[in-house]
């Protein structure tokens, strides 16, 4: 019994390290600003990782910008390892100090964003495509500013709390 109970509150003391919030990146350099970050065409590589590590795509993506109103319009070009290809195109607004919104043909409901000094936390459910099936997995992305013309990105995909991958993208303003 006692065996039990120190195995639940170690999990319970490690579970509560993991939930670093953005607010804990808003004294890093470079400030964030996305607006200006997507002022340039962008192009990104990254790779989809499973749960074992290893690495099932491979993709490329040009991202190219434009304002409407008070939205920011992201049209992201994908190019996989494997030929295909798959358009997504992001309408963000803000949303308050530090907080963005954002929707997607084929993101369910609204994505939620919340900026603070190099750091972008953004949000989301999305149907994914996978062999002829559509799964409905959630995104939790990191981005982190290195420089002005540097952004990485980490994100965990999860379905029913249990993690399906990660995929790491590093974006380079042209």
């Amino acid at each position: 019994m006692t065996r039990l109970l120190v195995s639940l509150l170690l999990a319970l003391s490690l579970g509560s390290c993991a939930n670093v919030g953005v607010e804990h990146y808003a004294g890093q350099q470079p400030q964030l600003d996305l607006e200006r970050f997507f002022s340039k065409p962008v192009k990104a590589w990254g790779i989809f990782q499973k749960r074992s590590g290893e690495v099932a795509k491979r993709f490329e993506v040009n991202i190219a910008s434009r304002r409407e109103g008070n939205a920011l319009i992201l049209d992201e070009r994908f190019l996989y390892s494997d030929g295909t290809r798959q358009q997504r195109v992001w309408t963000l607004t803000p949303d308050g100090p530090g907080r963005w919104r954002g929707r997607a043909g084929d993101v369910v409901g609204e994505a939620i964003g919340e900026v603070a000094g190099n750091a972008l936390r953004w949000r989301y459910r999305l149907n994914l495509p996978v062999d002829g099936s559509v799964y409905e997995v959630s995104f939790d992305d990191w981005m982190y500013l290195m420089d002005e013309d540097t952004l990485i990105n980490r994100s965990s995909m999860t379905k029913f709390g249990v993690e399906w991958g990660q995929v790491t993208l590093f974006f380079r303003r042209q």
